[in-house]
């Protein structure tokens, strides 16, 4: 299947009669489209002042290119018609498909319908407005919108028209090559429409705002053709839902958080994640005009103190980082300014050289040195409206000589977004320095575009069907869990609290002891620590709630306590999520979460990026816990996934107890389908079969 004749038609045909059709027959002429547009209206009812035929037979070429504006039972009849006479494609405007299954069942099966009628033929939607072209001014588009021709661009794919239309009419001087709207994605996803703007050698950038993942497999390939074509992704990532956390009875699931997996699965296919609108169009136009940032390191410079603080408060806490300012910088900064500016990154230049463009000119360049990925330019021009912005013109040409005489990434910001103007941004472009608006967004869009390296090569183990699941015991998990390379504690069961007394004894002091059967031993009082003697654990077994007992040996001498355990959500994948253990767990809130399969390398990061890391390592001067032997463990829980996925529903370890000789699972927590065994053999990825 091919999107060219769809996203770059030949001709057009628009079917339908109503002020919608009406709409994209006037958009794409004032556009300019120079192919025939074919009206068809079963009463031969014209388009302004376009003839109109009474049938698609009547057309006399296939279309490659339709706007089917019509409602969704006339909807299907059409796209059967237009796949049998070889159009190119078809937007889909209806409404009342899955989209709609809440208020009437019948939806999710047109919209089956739909797929089958349109066969081999494209389809965008539906409940879609359909695409603009800025490239080729060829626009289907029922509305208005607010962009121009232009030579080359980023192309934004929506999941929602009515913020598309809102995209187009953007005024921070980011060119849009092209528009496009997805819909319900029936049978065209997001994925392949991005895919094929990529190809397009005038597109630069590619942003998508994303409600949900329909097909993992689609967006790997996405993410491996960017990365050939060296052309990076934005992702607005919304719709967060609560799908993870279904029918999860571990901790895992709240520390991983309803929105862990997309984070995972974004980062996995080096798709820069941003959380706003605005700073989504700010990275786009960034990645545009300088492509991704080798790193975070910035300069600021701003006439005054308060932007200078402002702008290390803003990236505070951030990738985004003001490095100390070199000798070099010193000396030359010091030679264009004088004795009386106190120098540092952000630099507070003062107004003594305001109006005069080649002192700041010649100031701006001393900061401006190969080590840093971009230079900001602190400026906030008048309104034009009320005032006059004459006396700004020496900032614009000093920023424009600067830019010339170093060849730095070189950008323009206003702290408030209304302070840049359209017509200011477009001569900044001139000039070779991007216009910015407002500097939280653009703190955020340096931030993003700092982050790309390379998607992962191994493709996300998908979410198997779910059935009914049970909670094995602690001890048939752990020996599950060893089975695949888990260290556990020395252990044994016992039947009452004499036993329990009997087993310790054997066991060998100091023990543990735990109440059988319940998920949340420590909430409950079914846990008993560092038992000494056989009498301590008589008794601690008669004061628990449970009849069956596990006795373990006490693991001493402990660095750190973490949390290694893996949820099965519907939408990602399977999400692996290590944070601080014990009773740590909720009162640091800090974990980090991964996608299953990922690499030693990637789990070791991870580790990293925990505050408790530094416990791990060795804080202040006490011994460091054996990291061989706690990746050993994480891999060892990833491995019984793998082996077990069809069946798996999650699995915790909770605390994995780290110290300096090994890395040994205290508590484990397992549900899987009821009446699966686990499989111990050595595990394969092959698991191709995504939800929808």
């Amino acid at each position: 299947m091919t999107l060219q004749r769809l996203f770059s038609p030949k001709s057009i045909a628009i079917i339908g009669g109503g002020a919608w059709c009406e709409a994209v027959a006037e958009q794409a002429q004032r556009a300019g489209f120079k192919g025939p547009i074919f009206p068809v209206h079963p009463k031969g009812k014209p388009l302004g002042n376009l003839p109109a035929f009474t049938s698609l037979q009547n057309l006399p070429e296939p279309p490659d290119a339709c706007f089917i504006g019509v409602n969704r039972h006339a909807t299907l009849d059409i796209v059967a018609e237009l796949s049998a006479m070889g159009a190119g494609g078809a937007i889909c405007f209806a409404s009342g498909f899955s989209e709609a299954d809440h208020e009437d069942a019948a939806g999710s099966g047109l919209q089956a319908q739909l797929v089958a009628a349109a066969g081999e033929m494209p389809v965008l939607g539906p409940n879609c407005y359909g695409m603009i072209n800025y490239l080729d001014s060829a626009i289907l588009w029922p509305d208005q919108h607010g962009g121009t021709p232009v030579q080359s661009g980023v192309a934004i794919v929506m999941q929602s028209s009515n913020m598309a239309v809102n995209i187009t009419m953007q005024q921070r001087g980011l060119p849009v090559a092209a528009v496009a709207c997805a819909g319900n994605q029936a049978q065209t996803g997001m994925a392949e429409i991005g895919a094929h703007f990529l190809e397009d050698p005038r597109v630069t950038a590619l942003g998508l705002h994303i409600e949900g993942f329909n097909d993992i497999r689609a967006y790997e390939a996405l993410a491996q053709r960017a990365a050939a074509l060296g052309k990076p992704v934005v992702a607005l990532k919304v719709g967060k839902s609560d799908q993870a956390k279904a029918a999860t009875i571990s901790h895992t699931a709240s520390v991983a958080g309803e929105d862990a997996g997309a984070t995972a699965l974004l980062r996995r296919l080096n798709i820069a994640r941003v959380d706003s609108l605005p700073t989504f169009l700010e990275t786009l136009k960034l990645l545009h005009f300088a492509g991704p940032l080798p790193s975070g390191e910035i300069a600021s410079i701003s006439c005054s103190g308060g932007e200078a603080s402002l702008a290390a408060d803003t990236a505070h806490g951030t990738p985004v980082t003001f490095p100390p300012l070199t000798e070099t910088q010193c000396g030359n900064l010091r030679a264009a300014l004088g004795p009386m500016v106190a120098l540092a990154n952000p630099l507070d230049y003062h107004t003594y050289i305001w109006r005069n463009t080649e002192a700041m000119a010649k100031a701006w360049a001393s900061m401006m040195e190969p080590h840093l990925a971009l230079t900001l330019l602190v400026v906030d021009f008048p309104r034009a409206d009320k005032c006059s912005d004459a006396d700004w013109d020496c900032a614009i040409d000093a920023a424009g000589l600067a830019k010339a005489r170093t060849g730095a990434t070189v950008a323009m910001v206003a702290t408030l977004p209304e302070n840049l103007s359209e017509t200011i941004a477009a001569r900044l472009v001139a000039k070779g320095v991007i216009p910015m608006l407002g500097l939280r967004e653009t703190v955020e869009a340096v931030a993003a575009a700092s982050r790309f390296s390379a998607p992962s090569d191994q493709p996300v183990l998908l979410p198997t069907q779910s059935g009914a699941a049970e909670t094995v015991s602690e001890a048939a998990a752990k020996t599950a869990l060893c089975a695949h390379g888990l260290r556990i504690p020395k252990s044994a069961q016992a039947a009452s609290p004499a036993q329990a007394a009997q087993v310790a004894a054997e066991t060998g002091f100091p023990v543990v002891l735990k109440g059988v059967g319940i998920a949340h031993k420590s909430e409950a009082g079914a846990v008993a620590l560092n038992l000494q003697h056989p009498e301590a654990v008589e008794a601690a077994a008669t004061a628990m709630p449970c009849a069956q007992f596990l006795v373990e040996e006490m693991i001493t001498g402990a660095v750190a306590e973490l949390l290694v355990g893996v949820v099965k959500d519907p939408a990602h994948g399977f999400v692996l999520t290590i944070g601080a253990g014990g009773v740590l767990t909720e009162l640091m809130e800090d974990s980090a979460s991964l996608l299953i399969p990922s690499t030693r390398a990637e789990i070791e990061a991870a580790l990293g990026t925990l505050k408790i890391s530094k416990m791990l390592n060795g804080f202040r001067k006490a011994p460091a816990a054996d990291m061989p032997a706690v990746l050993d463990a994480i891999e060892a829980v990833q491995n019984y996934v793998l082996a077990n996925a069809n069946s798996l529903e999650e699995v915790e370890i909770n605390p994995l107890i780290c110290t300096p000789t090994d890395a040994i699972a205290a508590d484990a927590l397992l549900r899987r389908q009821t009446g699966a065994r686990a499989t111990n053999t050595t595990p394969t990825h092959q698991n191709e079969k995504a939800l929808t």
